[in-house]
C-alpha cells in the first residue's frame, strides 16, 4: 500500500543518505568500548579509594591537621593496595 503524496525518489534519496557504511559503525564501536573501558577503569580506582578517603577525612576531621589526614589517607590506601 503506497500513500499518493509520497515522492518515491526524495525517499530513497533521503535514507541512502542515513545509511552508513560498516567500516563506520565497527569503527564506531571499538570507540566506544575503549570509552566504556576508560569509565569502567576510572569508577573502579574511585571505588578504590573510598575507605582511605573516609578515613583519612575522619582523622583530619578529628584532629584538624592535614598532614595527620593525608598520612591516615596513605597508609590506608597502601594497605588495600598491599592486601590485593
Amino acid at each position: 500500500m503506497m500513500l499518493p503524496f509520497i515522492n518515491l525518489a526524495v525517499a530513497q534519496r533521503y535514507f541512502e543518505d542515513l545509511l552508513v557504511s560498516p567500516i563506520l559503525i565497527i569503527g564506531a564501536l571499538i570507540t566506544l568500548l575503549i570509552i566504556g573501558g576508560i569509565i569502567i577503569l576510572i569508577v573502579g580506582t574511585l571505588l578504590f579509594f573510598v575507605p582511605a578517603l573516609i578515613v583519612g577525612a575522619v582523622v583530619w576531621w578529628i584532629t584538624g591537621s592535614e598532614i595527620f589526614g593525608g598520612i591516615a589517607f596513605l597508609l590506608v590506601a597502601l594497605t588495600a593496595l598491599m592486601k590485593k
